[in-house]
């Protein structure tokens, strides 16, 4: 019997193939464990549903971003965050036809959406911490929150844009950035008690001396 974790980056591997060639609502759980060549009972063992491999799909970009390590402290805020969330744009873009694919049908699997939901807001927490930050408490929650929403409205100019070096996306992910940080600015959620960053931030954290975390 083939090894869990090569069990899983098959099936995974093999539910991408799938879901760039005809999409993901018509691919059952059987065709994707004979695409990855294991059986149906190595299959469940290691996903039993189609929600439990897209969250799957999920964890796997996480640490694909989390594999670079944490940003430079040096850099400001928005500069950390642009680093991560197009870390992650990286690691999809030789999938983007599958994820294209995935995207397009989830509107119809609405119990794959609520599986998915608490998988993404994790990785964005990691994405948090990995840029420096806390994603601990009430600033955490509101910080990985904001993220998400850049992220995901991102994500859909990442799944239109067609160009080498991703303009579209970095430009799209730069002003999304930017927005949060005159948001923050104009809610007063520099005060000290609600800081983004630490003293050499300057982009979404505070124009002043913010307090660490």
């Amino acid at each position: 019997m083939a090894r869990k974790a090569d069990v899983s980056d098959r099936m995974l591997s093999a539910a991408l193939e799938l879901a760039a060639g005809c999409g993901w609502r018509s691919v059952s759980l059987a065709e994707i464990a004979g695409e990855a060549g294991v059986s149906l009972a190595e299959a469940y063992a290691a996903y039993p549903t189609k929600a439990s491999i897209l969250a799957g799909l999920i964890a796997r970009t996480d640490r694909q971003v989390l594999a670079g390590g944490a940003t430079e402290k040096e850099e400001s805020v928005r500069d950390r965050l642009f680093e991560v969330l197009m870390r992650r744009f990286d690691a999809l873009t030789p999938h983007k036809d599958a994820v294209a694919g995935i995207l397009r049908d989830l509107p119809s699997d609405p119990a794959a959406i609520l599986a998915m939901a608490p998988r993404l807001a994790n990785g964005m927490a990691w994405m948090v911490e990995t840029a420096g930050l806390s994603s601990s408490g009430l600033r955490g929650a509101i910080r990985v929150k904001v993220v998400t929403l850049i992220y995901l409205n991102t994500l859909r100019v990442w799944l239109r844009d067609d160009s080498a070096d991703m303009a579209q996306t970095m430009a799209s992910l730069d002003q999304g950035l930017r927005r949060a940080e005159k948001l923050i600015r104009c809610c007063r959620l520099r005060s000290r008690g609600s800081r983004w960053g630490s003293d050499r931030d300057q982009g979404l954290a505070e124009a002043e001396a913010p307090a660490e975390g």
